[in-house]
């Protein structure tokens, strides 16, 4: 059980890196903004039904702290790829292959 609930939120702060990336680009409160914070909710539910860990109330402490901290490592990376880099856009994954190639 513990060790599920660990598993499940490594799962949880790796997802939500590209998220907190793609919000941190975008107009705070916009559509897309909301968008890149709540698209991650359904596979984070859908892992605690797979993984068994259920919804108890410490549960919630580690997965909303994953969350989080994901979201906030995604917006770190942005500002690391903004300065590294000559141009950014929204998308993780491309910004990454682009810096890598230009270096």
């Amino acid at each position: 059980m513990v060790l599920n609930l660990i598993i499940v939120s490594l799962l949880v702060f790796v997802l939500n890196i590209p998220f907190g990336y793609w919000r941190a680009n975008v107009k705070k409160f916009s559509l897309q903004w909301a968008l890149a914070i709540h698209i991650p909710i359904p596979f984070i539910i859908a892992l605690r039904i797979y993984e068994s860990i259920g919804f108890a109330w410490y549960t919630y402490i580690f997965l909303v702290g994953a969350f989080f901290l994901g979201q906030q490592f995604g917006a770190y990376l942005l500002k690391v790829i903004k300065q590294n880099c000559n141009n950014s856009t929204s998308c993780l994954i491309m910004d990454l292959v682009r810096c890598y190639k230009s270096n």
